[in-house]
């Protein structure tokens, strides 16, 4: 007779129960936001703690790394909707020419 193997539970899985939710009865605030990974220059990481940092200790409402990263985000991409007025667009723009 085969034996059934026990299914392992995936803990990273997107969709099912989340734990503070089922223990406390109430949505997380992280229900709405996803994990993302990019890869960034050390000197733009570096700049990017930095500034955080600093941030914080001049007493700014900025709540962690990556509230920070999402305003700063939110404020690209609205740039960006700018189209050909768009600063972000000109700096490719000035990359992208032969020298």
């Amino acid at each position: 007779m085969a034996t059934r193997r026990s299914q392992i539970p995936d803990l990273f899985e997107d969709h099912g129960p989340d734990p503070v939710e089922a223990a406390t009865g109430r949505k997380t605030a992280a229900d709405s936001k996803r994990k993302a990974g990019f890869y960034l220059s050390d000197n733009l990481l570096g700049r990017f703690n930095t500034r955080f940092y600093e941030l914080k200790l001049a007493g700014a409402a900025v709540v962690n790394k990556s509230a920070l990263l999402e305003a700063a985000l939110d404020y690209a991409l609205e740039d960006l909707e700018r189209g050909v007025n768009s600063t972000i667009l000109k700096r490719f723009a000035r990359r992208s020419r032969p020298r």
